[in-house]
């Protein structure tokens, strides 16, 4: 087997690409403004103890610096039921969470409402990785929907099937 040597960023990210992964909507509430940032990066079980979980932003984000000043962040795991969510969140223009029902805590985290997974966080660590930051969150409190979660591969959203009963 031979492997393609080309590394230049738009081949690469049409190869990562065809990972499928979750994506989370990464929120909090500063001075009465809703702010959030999506990620398709987003890992749990980085750590048990303490429980921490991650993900990857990129360092020239506008909103990062904003959100790393929040005292807890919530993280929303997006469900099949947030459909165009992730892209208005992850917009540059406008009212991102314009018509978005979104719940919030005492310590700022926001979330975003019908999300399979809700965890509210705060920042452990964050490293320099290239031309991105890679943040470590720390668990402090979790709650689930039961419903199924969005899916990103290949650059386009997909839905798990539902499992038939037997």
């Amino acid at each position: 087997m031979s492997l393609n040597l080309e590394l230049d960023p738009l081949t690469l990210r049409k190869v990562f690409a065809q990972h499928p992964s979750g994506v989370a909507a990464l929120c909090a509430e500063l001075d009465g403004e809703k702010t959030g940032i999506v990620a398709s990066s987003f890992t749990v079980g980085v750590s048990l103890e303490p429980a921490l979980v991650m993900f990857a932003v990129q360092k020239s984000s506008n909103t990062w610096p904003k959100l790393r000043d929040a005292g807890r962040i919530g993280v929303s795991v997006l469900s099949e039921r947030n459909d165009g969510v992730c892209a208005q969140i992850a917009s540059k223009n406008g009212d991102r969470f314009r018509g978005i029902e979104t719940t919030g805590t005492d310590q700022g985290a926001l979330f975003v409402d019908d999300s399979t997974l809700w965890l509210e966080t705060s920042i452990y660590n964050e490293v320099e990785a290239g031309d991105h930051w890679v943040v470590l969150l720390e668990v402090h409190g979790h709650r689930t929907s039961g419903h199924l979660p969005q899916i990103f591969h290949d650059s386009q959203f997909h839905s798990l099937p539902v499992p038939e009963l037997v």
